[in-house]
């Protein structure tokens, strides 16, 4: 077995694998959210709807440390806010390992696409969090 055959080997197997791990991790921590929900704040997005229909312009932003800390702490809302986060990672990760792949056969048009695409779902991301 050579070494293009073991490094193939590893994008092939390995892919699946680790976009597996992140989607399980995600629906673990969704799960883990709506049931601390439920049990800890069932009426939180109630009350939080209410606010945004007497208030157009509310905004809650948190920064992702502040999330993550109220997470662990055991926090509903932002356990399932981080759990959509790492949910948004199976796309990128995927498109991500599809552009390494090209890049390794030196295929410059699924390089250049899988990077717009790439690019694209980054920005879509940050924009979505920013704006």
């Amino acid at each position: 077995m050579s070494y293009d055959d073991d490094e193939e080997r590893i994008l092939r197997v390995w892919t699946p694998v680790i976009l597996r791990t992140i989607l399980v991790v995600a629906a673990a921590l969704l799960v883990v959210g709506l049931i601390s929900m439920a049990w800890q704040s069932p009426g939180y997005y109630v009350s939080h709807f209410r606010r945004l229909q007497g208030n157009s312009r509310y905004q809650n932003r948190e920064s992702w440390s502040d999330l993550v800390l109220n997470g662990i702490h055991g926090e509903p809302h932002a356990i399932m806010t981080v759990g959509l986060m790492v949910l948004t990672l199976v796309p990128l990760a995927r498109v991500a390992f599809c552009f390494f792949l090209f890049l390794r056969q030196r295929d410059m048009t699924y390089v250049f696409l899988t990077a717009y695409v790439l690019m694209g779902l980054i920005v879509g991301t940050v924009l979505g969090r920013v704006g």
